[in-house]
């Protein structure tokens, strides 16, 4: 919301000294967000007159139109003849009202303005354009044509109101009401302690049976009806200066006078309004929800299709508007351009239903400057005030007739009234404010207040945000100055440190990053799309998502299920960006629903909520499992003068979680399996054991060649998910630092050949068991298959390191203890020594 401060005094009497910066300050401690504070006109010096145009020579033999224009400036120039300019633009004739700026002023961006020879003629200044004034666009990119009753030699600058403060304000969803200068002065009344002058306090005629015939069908979607008709209206009027430029600092373009009328109100009092034409519109003006696939052609000349949650404007013919966000072209005001424009209006100020509106902005993807207000909400009780208004300006501008008629449907409603404890604010901020503090706090922001220790508060219509004690705590705190707040640290207990858990947590991210991947952090949103594409079953249960109300985007409405999605986004960027050797990692929680949740409780705030309602709390989110996962691409080994290098495969994904296990001190244990999105032979099934039984822990490998092209992944991408919460329930007591031996060590190869479809870990397991305590490690160093060995068989070759605690083995028992191990491999996989 763009507030010019000239305009913000009609309402408030700040003080004369006060800048731009002051009020932004006072602003900034009752809670408003303002960005930035605009100087217009900065740099700007006269003299810039108006004048009046006397003759136009067409000067001829140039590329481009040049017109020799002699001008009247009065007596701006110290001589009163008239002022000889050159210029190009075509927009204005003789006896035109223009503005000229003569030689020594100075124009913003530091321009200054001097007599110059140009085109064969000297120029005594210029005739000048919004754009070189830094007024904005308004629509013409042309010449400023002023309205005739101005004399030569006016000052422009003052008429122009040209200097001039506009604060910038961000307004918060929750604060719809500051959507109009009426909300921004009483915020600002209150920061200086000044009266407000209220432009909502109008004198309005009661409804009556003569005005213009309206029927809501929809009383939710719709709660009031306002309709008035102004007649008689001059299409040639146009809109004042001072309208113009308020609208024009206020970042709006001005149009028409009727609808300039509607746009300056709406500004003035944060009330949404629509001007029809009368002679366009047929029978009586109707709200009502659409039919499913009726169709609207709106005013930017868009065609649309509507669906059947849309409110719409109707008439005999159809819908004529969208309801809260933009009318239709069938019923456009005529510009006052127009050989027949429009005489006779009729006003609509409404007020529609929040989330009607905003699901109808996002559905067609059209935010307009009402919708913005609807879905943030707007006064119910300011429709009348902004007719009048309307009404009033159209009259004094355009010369109408206001009719007698007034249309006014409302439905029932009573104000809301919240029961609060005089002290609930104290207790909330830890601070003593008082009840006499709480009470005039909340005057101020226009509620009424009832009692003594218990407060009966019935909130503004104009506040729907206030909807509980906590909301009335907060506007007491604001006012009284978050600033004001004592800030006191909390102690921490002494001795605790990072729990388990933590440590675990961080002890993997370090691993992952010591092993060579970077740390990649994503966004919790996913859509179905990407489900789609990773290949997942309609019955995997990745595809049972948590839904947001408010998501940031319509294409990502869910929490994530996995943290693959993100972290091949990440590398797919990364990739498409020149970085072809990718090895990325991520550890946070996914959300998986159990259909188990129960409707969320409201925590209190003035004191600690129970255990029961914290578990209360607990029981109505989706389990959250914490999960590690990393992707892979390109070299995983880089060339160069100490080797060829090699490309990242399916084993260095199984890698990264043996690395995370290994951080737990937790043996891991791998299986072929198949597992969306990985691909079906190359895909690994994690196993870690918990309580003495395997329990899966995750999934490793090369990804489907399908999903790979989906995606748009390099090929042969890899990746490995696991959830970290298996593997800490798998921890057994503290981990253990291994102990190293003083004493040599024994080296036994042994070479298996077993059938192809034995699993290579199934023979180390049987190995490692059948070794004994004397085993220190096992190493498959080597892989075989050719005709020596026989189709369908492998040989698989193991390196054996035997070591005793307390003395040097002999031959004989490092021997022994492989002869063991080879001969529980032969019982469980029918190996068979290569060679035997």
């Amino acid at each position: 919301m763009r507030v010019p401060l000239s305009w913000l005094r009609e309402y408030v009497d700040l003080p004369v000294t006060e800048t731009g910066r002051d009020v932004q300050a006072k602003l900034v401690s009752v809670g408003l967000e303002v960005e930035t504070v605009e100087q217009t006109g900065a740099g700007l010096k006269g003299p810039l007159v108006v004048g009046q145009v006397l003759t136009i020579e067409e000067l001829e033999g140039f590329k481009k139109p040049i017109r020799f224009c002699t001008v009247d400036v009065g007596s701006a120039n110290g001589t009163g003849e008239p002022q000889e300019i050159v210029c190009g633009a075509r927009n204005f004739a003789v006896g035109d009202k223009v503005v000229v700026v003569l030689p020594g002023a100075v124009l913003p961006g530091d321009f200054a303005i001097a007599a110059r020879k140009t085109y064969g003629k000297t120029s005594h200044g210029m005739i000048c354009s919004t754009d070189e004034l830094g007024m904005g666009d308004d629509g013409t990119h042309g010449i400023i044509v002023l309205p005739p009753e101005y004399e030569p030699g006016t000052d422009a600058i003052e008429l122009l109101e040209l200097v001039d403060e506009v604060l910038d304000i961000a307004v918060t969803p929750d604060r719809g009401y500051c959507l109009s200068m009426r909300g921004v002065a009483r915020e600002t009344a209150i920061a200086y302690g000044l009266p407000l002058r209220d432009p909502a306090l109008l004198d309005v005629p009661a409804p009556n049976a003569y005005g213009y015939p309206v029927k809501v069908s929809d009383p939710i979607g719709c709660g009031n009806f306002t309709a008035r008709t102004v007649t008689g209206l001059r299409p040639e009027a146009r809109s004042p200066i001072w309208m113009q430029r308020r609208l024009q600092k206020a970042g709006m373009r001005t149009v028409s006078l009727a609808v300039d009328i509607t746009n300056y109100v709406m500004l003035e009092l944060g009330q949404p309004l629509h001007a029809y034409d009368r002679s366009r519109v047929e029978g009586a003006i109707g709200v009502r929800r659409a039919e499913q696939g009726e169709k609207l052609t709106t005013l930017d000349g868009v065609k649309r299709v509507l669906d059947a949650q849309d409110l719409v404007i109707t008439d005999d013919r159809g819908p004529i508007g969208l309801a809260g966000v933009m009318g239709g072209a069938d019923t456009e005001i005529a510009d006052h351009a127009e050989e027949a424009g429009t005489t006779e209006v009729v006003i609509e100020a409404a007020h529609f239903d929040a989330i009607a509106i905003a699901r109808t902005a996002r559905r067609h993807k059209l935010s307009s400057e009402a919708s913005k207000r609807f879905e943030r909400g707007v006064d119910p009780q300011a429709a009348s005030a902004a007719a009048q208004r309307t009404v009033d300006l159209l009259v004094l501008l355009a010369g109408g007739t206001a009719e007698a008629g007034v249309t006014e449907i409302t439905a029932p409603s009573a104000p809301r009234s919240i029961a609060m404890p005089a002290n609930h604010p104290d207790r909330v901020a830890g601070v003593e404010y008082g009840r006499e503090t709480v009470v005039r706090r909340l005057q101020q922001v226009g509620c009424d207040v009832y009692g003594q220790d218990e407060l009966i508060v019935t909130v503004p219509s104009w506040r729907p945000d206030l909807a509980e004690p906590n909301d009335l705590a907060e506007e007491v705190i604001r006012l009284e100055g978050y600033e004001n707040l004592p800030s006191t640290l909390p102690t921490p207990p002494s001795g605790r440190g990072l729990t388990d858990r933590q440590r675990l947590h961080r002890r993997v991210g370090r691993a992952l990053a010591g092993a060579g991947y970077v740390e990649a952090l994503s966004y919790p949103f996913i859509g179905d799309a990407v489900l789609d594409q990773l290949g997942l079953e309609k019955d995997d249960a990745r595809r049972r998502t948590v839904s947001l109300v408010n998501p940031l985007s319509d294409e990502e409405p869910a929490l994530r299920t996995t943290l693959l999605p993100g972290l091949l986004g990440a590398l797919r960027r990364n990739d498409g960006r020149g970085s072809h050797d990718l090895a990325l990692f991520e550890t946070g929680l996914v959300f998986r629903p159990t259909g188990e949740e129960t409707k969320a409780v409201r925590l209190p705030v003035d004191r600690r909520p129970t255990d029961e309602e914290i578990a209360g709390l607990d029981a109505a989110l989706p389990r959250q499992p914490r999960r590690a996962a990393v992707v892979l691409a390109g070299a995983r080994e880089q060339a160069g003068w100490w080797g060829k290098g090699r490309p990242a495969t399916w084993a260095d994904a199984v890698e990264a979680a043996r690395t995370i296990a290994g951080e737990a001190g937790v043996e891991l244990t791998v299986r072929a399996d198949r597992h969306a999105p990985w691909h079906p032979g190359r895909c690994a099934a994690l196993y870690v054991t918990v309580d003495g039984e395997e329990t899966l822990f995750g999934h490793a490998g090369e990804l489907h060649p399908r999903v790979v092209k989906e995606l748009h992944l390099p090929e042969r991408t890899c990746a490995m998910e696991v959830e970290l919460d298996v593997l800490e329930r798998a921890v057994d007591g503290a981990l253990q630092a291994p102990r190293i031996s003083t004493f040599p060590v024994a080296t036994q190869d042994v070479a298996l050949v077993v059938a192809s479809d034995v699993p290579a870990d199934a023979v180390e397991e049987a190995l490692r068991e059948g070794a004994g305590e004397l085993l220190e490690s096992l190493r498959l160093f080597d892989v075989f298959t050719g005709e020596q060995i026989g189709e369908g068989r492998k040989s698989l070759a193991y390196a054996l390191r035997f070591r005793a605690p307390d003395r040097t083995l002999t031959v004989e028992e490092a021997s022994a203890a492989r002869d063991t191990a080879v001969a529980l491999a032969t019982e469980r996989t029918g190996a068979v020594l290569r060679g035997a």
